[in-house]
């Protein structure tokens, strides 16, 4: 399994959870298109391990809170759920047929540091360390629905702030973020084809209560 490939120290429960999110996805895909039908097969180079390219550029600190906004299926929340499961992870989606498929899934790999809703970003009053998320909604956007639900005190290496997977060209999207973020290009963390244009963004966001 290629995640063995990059996180090599999982445990035997870890690899298992990974294991069964192929039957899971695909069994659920055929009743609720949470991915693409041509994409299926590439579940763990896209989606999986794609989700925790997070994880290269944050160890999440036991204790820490996350929102995944706008989860899908859930990405990139269930695989980094699965990487930190003493992290709570809190999935989130306005299609309720989508959190329904990630709630299945997570109960079905036993995962117990995740819980969802079916609710629009605007209406969430929470705060968490971390906002992550797989982002088509560009970062100045993202900031102004997510800056709300981050709270103050700090707990990682990385300050709390917004963590995106994105694509492509992003100079003119983060060009008034100079300051605040910070892109790694997943092409040096992973050697498959497929991340050559992908991303991880971070954004500290420092609210002041």
């Amino acid at each position: 399994m290629i995640i063995n490939k990059y996180f090599s120290n999982i445990t035997p429960l870890q690899v298992e959870q990974f294991v069964q999110l192929e039957a899971l996805y695909n069994d659920w895909n055929t009743k609720i298109n949470v991915i693409s039908r041509k994409d299926i097969q590439n579940l763990y180079e896209h989606h999986v391990l794609h989700s925790l390219g997070i994880a290269k550029v944050i160890n999440f600190k036991d204790g820490t809170s996350v929102m995944d906004l706008g989860t899908g299926g859930g990405f990139p929340g269930i695989p980094l759920a699965i990487l930190f499961p003493n992290v709570q992870f809190h999935l989130v989606d306005s299609i309720g047929k989508k959190i329904k498929v990630a709630q299945e899934v997570a109960t079905a790999i036993g995962l117990k540091n995740v819980r969802f809703s079916h609710i629009r970003a605007e209406e969430i009053k929470d705060q968490y360390d971390f906002v992550v998320t797989r982002a088509v909604m560009p970062m100045i956007d993202l900031m102004k629905v997510a800056r709300k639900n981050i709270r103050k005190e700090q707990h990682n290496a990385l300050p709390n702030g917004i963590i995106a997977l994105k694509g492509g060209e992003l100079v003119g999207e983060i060009a008034s973020m100079k300051n605040i973020a910070t892109v790694w290009e997943l092409g040096d963390f992973f050697e498959e084809e497929y991340f050559e244009t992908k991303k991880v963004v971070h954004v500290t966001i420092v609210n002041k209560k």
